[in-house]
């Protein structure tokens, strides 16, 4: 059988025309998928920006449907299902981005510290720090060991969150030694509960020596030492305090003041504190003079007379009301019920408020309990802020 040229002479204008045709469709199938795409990815941006979460992560769903290979429309979808509190699909979509291997490394240390947020919003503390501990050497190691030690502070893992803020301050990400103090204080709080008084004491005086400054430490040595009876050297622990942490004066002073008493040590007390509070009039610091001076006979000035100097420099409800409490009213029969008023009406007024999130308490915190953040209490009452 003889080959027919005129087939093949036939066959390839044929065959031009169908590739021809076949190039036209793929053309247009590709043009009409990255109309799609951007389509949805900005119908999703208009829908993000009207605060229509919903609708939004619809829209991405579809543009990542019609490009599943664009790793930044991943990124929007997880971040909105981890603001939506969708923390299981935020995973996934995270996951499914460090699964595969054509993304870059920057998507890639992106993607683990994304999947590490999620774990921490969703309360999976475990899985939170060992996708955390991926990042060390990354560009997200510094925001990652600032989580990590926030995940240290939240399980109370206080030896851990030391050696973090040890490593953010060797690299140069600020100064933690006031933490670090706090840290030390939290551990020797769980020596005391276990009884083991010297380890305790030792911790309290590292933490000293890491943050000269800071009130907290002194504070709870003297309340140590002076469990252990050793009363003139917490005495001395207090008096320490006033110089170097004289903001904290309020704080100090009424354990000071007993201490003094305990210790013989009175007058020269209660002429410290006549002149801090000459300085800052502070109710504690009144209340700690009026203690005093009860208690050592050389002084005139009785309780009523403190109260009503006070009472010249501050507007004070409080320092009224401990006023009133020693007056004879003109109805004395009145008086229970007039006193127990002012008494449940100054109570809010006696709360210490932290200064970040507003968290009022009866008690003083070194942690504030609400929003977790470190000295956001000061030592001043509610009324005199």
């Amino acid at each position: 059988m003889e080959f027919d040229l005129s087939w093949v002479l036939l066959g390839l204008p044929l065959a031009f025309g169908l590739g021809w045709l076949a190039s036209r469709l793929d053309l247009r199938q590709i043009r009409l998928e990255n109309r799609q795409a951007p389509k949805a990815y900005f119908k999703g941006l208009n829908y993000l920006l009207n605060e229509q979460q919903d609708q939004a992560i619809d829209a991405f769903i579809e543009a990542v449907q019609n490009d599943p290979d664009t790793s930044e429309l991943h990124f929007a979808l997880g971040n909105l299902f981890r603001r939506r509190g969708e923390y299981e699909r935020a995973v996934r979509v995270h996951q499914h981005l460090l699964s595969r291997a054509d993304i870059s490394p920057t998507d890639r240390h992106r993607a683990q510290h994304a999947l590490a947020l999620d774990y921490l919003k969703a309360g999976l503390l475990d899985h939170a720090e060992t996708a955390l501990l991926k990042l060390e050497g990354t560009p997200f190691e510094a925001q990652a060991r600032l989580a990590l030690l926030a995940n240290y502070e939240r399980s109370r893992d206080w030896a851990l969150a030391a050696q973090m803020a040890e490593k953010l301050e060797q690299a140069e990400q600020g100064s933690f030694a006031p933490r670090l103090a706090h840290y030390l204080c939290e551990q020797a709080a769980a020596r005391i509960a276990q009884g083991q008084l010297e380890a305790a004491q030792q911790l309290l005086q590292d933490a000293i020596a890491k943050a000269p400054e800071a009130a907290r430490a002194r504070i709870e040595l003297a309340q140590l030492l002076t469990r252990m009876g050793q009363e003139e050297r917490a005495w001395n622990t207090l008096m320490q305090a006033l110089d170097s942490a004289p903001t904290a004066t309020p704080l100090i002073a009424r354990p000071l003041a007993e201490l003094a008493l305990r210790c013989g040590n009175g007058a020269n007390t209660l002429a410290r504190l006549q002149q801090l509070y000459a300085e800052h009039a502070s109710l504690d610091v009144l209340e700690a003079i009026v203690t005093l001076s009860d208690a050592v006979p050389a002084v005139q000035t009785s309780a009523r007379e403190w109260y009503a100097r006070h009472l010249e420099k501050e507007p004070s409800l409080v320092a009224a009301t401990r006023w009133i409490a020693g007056e004879k009213l003109e109805h004395e029969q009145f008086h229970p019920q007039v006193q127990r008023a002012l008494d449940h009406a100054t109570q809010p007024l006696l709360r210490y408020r932290c200064a970040a999130c507003g968290f009022e308490a009866t008690q003083h915190f070194w942690q504030c309990p609400g929003c977790q953040a470190w000295d956001s209490y000061p030592a001043r009452r509610v009324e005199e802020l």
